[in-house]
């Protein structure tokens, strides 16, 4: 894969930045809680300003990697596809939702507030709800995953999202008995999934626009992506800071909380890793579409998740600490997953 794709120093140790940006948010909350409210207050409608402007930043480059003209070689790998499409959109959401329902309204509801109850399942429906999108570009690198497919796989993820993703949340919100605000929802959709798409390609198209070869075009996508990616992990991080500053005292009242949060969430990761990858060995799919399709699986579009879990419930809500813990879950439990895979690439034909 081109250098856009290679993992790099801040991607290794996320993490690490998410723990230490935790840190700093809940102390930085404590100390100065009237700046941190003066800042939830920059808002209008559902939309806080200033976390509008991180995620864009965050979502923006990776927007801008995907290319969408990959779309016309999903026939030339249909096994890891359909795969990727069934574990992502008919079962990853709805085993999200059930693990939700069973840890937080019946197996943990005398270790938290059960007010809040339904604020953790509805982030963990917003994080089953959204496939990742960029991370799994690491993650196809680590186990030398096809990089034609991986394009194939997050473009085509990306195009169902637009539509599947919105209708997915409501559904299990619903079912789930929390009220659904539909028109937060879709500008919620619009503003980090449809606009940032938009944008990526716009950008695409302009600096291919003098390309002579389609080498050079890409050359050109891959050095812009190298220029804007920090701003996406900087996004990224300063968000979890303001989060983790509005949800500081909550968190040093209730110091468990963030270890309850993590399991759904690692039971969940390892389960749905563990179906697509069994899958993908019964099925005979070679190793470099088998990891992938497996991990793209796993993975979260955790961004997303974050923004509409803001944008629908607040930022001192319990489904926005959600989200955020699952930032923190990732990478680690990703990494384990990429270790397990190199291991066993000879369970896979060549």
């Amino acid at each position: 894969m081109n250098d856009r794709h290679s993992i790099g120093f801040f991607e290794r140790f996320l993490s690490l930045w998410v723990a230490l940006c935790i840190a700093s948010g809940i102390t930085l909350g404590t100390l100065l809680p009237n700046v941190f409210q003066a800042l939830a207050a920059i808002e209008y409608g559902s939309v806080n300003f200033i976390v509008a402007i991180l995620i864009w930043l965050m979502v923006y480059p990776m927007m801008v990697a995907v290319d969408f003209t990959s779309l016309r070689r999903v026939h030339e790998r249909p096994k890891g596809l359909i795969i990727t499409l069934v574990v992502n959109w008919l079962i990853k959401p709805f085993t999200m939702a059930a693990l939700g329902v069973l840890f937080f309204h019946t197996l943990f509801i005398d270790l938290i507030d059960p007010a809040n109850a339904n604020q953790y399942v509805a982030g963990l429906i917003l994080l089953g709800a959204a496939p990742c999108t960029a991370m799994v570009f690491v993650w196809s690198q680590l186990t030398r995953g096809d990089p034609n497919y991986t394009l194939a796989q997050v473009a085509l993820n990306d195009v169902i999202m637009i539509f599947a993703f919105a209708p997915i949340v409501a559904l299990l919100l619903g079912v789930t008995d929390i009220e659904v605000p539909w028109a937060t929802l879709l500008l919620s959709v619009g503003l980090y999934v449809v606009i940032p798409l938009l944008a990526g390609i716009a950008t695409r198209v302009r600096l291919s626009r003098n390309a002579t070869h389609p080498a050079d075009a890409e050359a050109a996508v891959a050095r812009f992506t190298t220029k804007v990616k920090p701003l996406s992990v900087l996004g990224l991080l300063a968000t979890v800071m303001l989060l983790f500053g509005f949800q500081g005292q909550v968190i040093l009242d209730q110091p468990l909380l963030i270890g309850l949060i993590a399991v759904p969430l690692l039971i969940q990761s390892y389960g749905i890793f563990a179906i697509a990858y069994a899958a993908a060995k019964v099925w005979k799919v070679p190793f470099n579409v088998a990891a992938p399709c497996a991990l793209i699986g796993t993975s979260n579009f955790f961004e997303l998740a974050v923004a509409v879990a803001i944008g629908l419930f607040g930022l001192n809500s319990g489904a926005a600490l959600v989200t955020v813990v699952g930032v923190l879950v990732e990478v680690p439990v990703m990494l384990s997953l990429v270790a397990f895979a190199n291991r066993t690439r000879h369970w896979f034909p060549a």
